[in-house]
């Protein structure tokens, strides 16, 4: 590569990366996007960064305005390439063992026993996707056959949920109106001598599993059997008290096989139906019926399901009805986290977090309250595609997808954390006007300043009389004296080279401020980590009222955050950086 072409794609990407960090460019930033374009140009990092460091200066040196100007020459061929990656990862290509174009029907089936997290959001996003590759169709299917569990907030929350991710289906239906037909079902299975009631206890049907042995109750005839089966459906017996079983293969090394409970008793009222029935089909009977019956051609099961895929086909054989093909595909956990609704409420319980919404964890209203955008959960899961490896990976990865999104039109604020007093004696009142976005053009918010500011802490401590600073937009001043805990300066007109360059809020243009910055839920032993929420206080620029709950700002030289709450002091929530 000729050393113009280098000078200039050096020079590009020192203002990209300028315009979008406040003026001042970050050289490992900027080398970072020149080698993922010229890769040979590796062979010299040290001279690159010489030649990168000292087109930071240049640029610092030639002012916002005509950097600015400089940047208008790139802002087209940099928005086509955000086109071209936009598009390329929009195109997926899930191909699917036997599926046929316009003979395809999927469904995703959530039980409404808890809210919905990032992998559920993979295995709704698939199947929408695999719909619209193959033309068919996608249905949302409630299997709620399990009364103690289930409720209508879940079924909301699970609609909503889905409604906000921008999943769309072409219909729904719910196992719990179909109970009579699974009645039906039981008794053909009945008469047919492949299924019988069981009056074994559960700790006696778990040992003759174990030893792959029948018990006596196998052998009792049909006409038998559906008398019990019809004073079970009367409520004549007790839960646990009978259950009616599949005729597997008690010899089978897969255990789902050695017939499984296909009924149960349960008196709990359902949330939907009441206690209209007190017999409940399992998943293992109710799935591959509703699946068969409702023209499924194909549904995507994740691997936890695999062994149950033989019996899946037994039952649809023995009942004589068409069996969908089934796919595997992997599950997508995320390091240090918990998706188990049994986990995630004993931590509630415990007062380990605040709910199911606490920024901490991967539910989708977590996500939701922390800012993550639905189309970042949508290309992060489907970066993913269908395998058959299980993907445990880190926050980090859908927190810089969920970046390439907030980051184009998140309004940019000053946070000044753990606040420090600045006093530039003699500064006269003056209006400034800030930019709401370095690039685009997006508004202004403007402040009256006299001569108390405020900035954080951690630039505080590293000054001393007679450095200069940039109070940025507002003043370059030299210190004076630091005393009592506040600094006093004067203001300078110009300033040399590489002064530090700091956010600030001013006197009667602020409004306190908490932070809430989520960590690892779980220690690297897989136990709650006490030190998972983190708390930053201090001062941020009163422009922060006029935000919207859920609105993503980026707090300069602290990270984008997300408003959570209107209240005093303000919340918000921390992203990244």
């Amino acid at each position: 590569m000729e050393e113009r072409e280098v000078t200039g794609l050096i020079r590009k990407y020192v203002l990209k990366n300028a315009m979008e960090y406040g003026g001042t460019a970050n050289v490992a930033s900027v080398l970072g996007k020149v080698l993922s374009k010229e890769p040979e140009l590796k062979g010299d990092i040290p001279g690159l960064k010489e030649k990168i460091g000292a087109e930071i200066a240049r640029v610092a040196g030639i002012g916002k305005g005509e950097a600015e100007r400089e940047y208008r020459e790139y802002v087209a061929e940099f928005e086509s390439e955000d086109k071209a990656r936009a598009d390329a990862s929009a195109r997926h290509n899930f191909e699917l063992e036997g599926a046929v174009r316009g003979d395809f029907a999927i469904r995703f089936a959530p039980e409404p026993s808890s809210f919905m997290h990032i992998g559920h959001a993979k295995a709704a996003f698939l199947a929408r996707e695999v719909a619209n590759q193959y033309g068919g169709r996608n249905y949302l299917y409630f299997d709620d056959t399990n009364p103690e569990k289930e409720s209508q907030e879940f079924v909301d929350s699970i609609k909503d949920s889905l409604s906000w991710l921008g999943i769309t289906f072409d219909d729904e239906y719910y196992a719990s109106d179909y109970i009579e037909d699974m009645y039906g079902y039981a008794r053909r299975l009945i008469e047919e001598r492949k299924a019988y009631m069981c009056m074994c206890n559960a700790d006696r049907i778990k040992e003759l599993r174990f030893k792959g042995e029948a018990c006596s109750h196998r052998s009792e005839t049909p006409a038998e059997n559906l008398e019990g089966f019809e004073k079970m459906v009367r409520g004549d017996f007790d839960e646990g008290e009978a259950i009616l079983r599949f005729v597997g293969k008690m010899e089978s090394d897969n255990t789902s096989m050695r017939d499984p409970m296909i009924m149960r008793i349960k008196k709990t009222g359902h949330y939907r139906k009441g206690k209209k029935y007190v017999v409940w089909p399992s998943y293992d009977f109710n799935t591959p019926i509703m699946d068969s019956t409702h023209g499924i051609t194909d549904i995507l099961r994740t691997k936890e399901y695999e062994l149950r895929d033989e019996l899946y086909v037994a039952m649809l054989e023995a009942l004589r009805l068409r069996i969908p093909r089934t796919h595997i595909q992997a599950r997508l956990k995320i390091k240090n986290n918990v998706t188990s609704k049994r986990e995630i409420k004993g931590m509630i319980e415990r007062g380990e977090i605040e709910g199911y919404s606490d920024p901490r964890l991967v539910t989708i209203s977590a996500l939701r309250a922390r800012g993550i955008s639905p189309i970042a959960i949508k290309n992060f899961v489907l970066r993913f595609g269908i395998n058959r490896t299980d993907s445990i990976v880190d926050i980090s990865l859908l927190l810089s997808e969920n970046k390439k999104v907030v980051d184009p039109t998140s309004k940019r604020l000053f946070y000044v954390e753990d606040p420090v007093k600045v006093v530039v004696e003699g500064l006269k009142n003056s209006e400034i006007k800030l930019k709401l976005h370095p690039t685009q053009e997006i508004g202004y918010r403007s402040y009256i300043v006299g001569e108390t500011f405020y900035i954080s802490s951690s630039d505080a401590r590293q000054l001393k009389k007679g450095d200069m600073l940039r109070l940025k937009e507002a003043a370059a001043i030299k210190i004076t004296d630091i005393r009592s805990g506040t600094i006093f300066a004067e203001k300078i007109d110009g300033a040399g080279e590489g002064i530090m360059n700091v956010q600030w809020v001013s006197e009667g243009n602020l409004v306190d401020c908490t932070i809430k910055i989520p960590g690892d839920l779980l220690d690297s032993e897989g136990k709650f980590n006490a030190n998972s929420m983190k708390i930053s206080t201090g001062y941020v620029e009163s422009y922060a009222k006029e935000l919207g709950e859920g609105e993503v700002v980026q707090f300069e030289r602290f990270g984008f955050s997300t408003f959570h709450r209107k209240s005093d002091p303000l919340v918000f929530i921390y992203l990244s950086k």
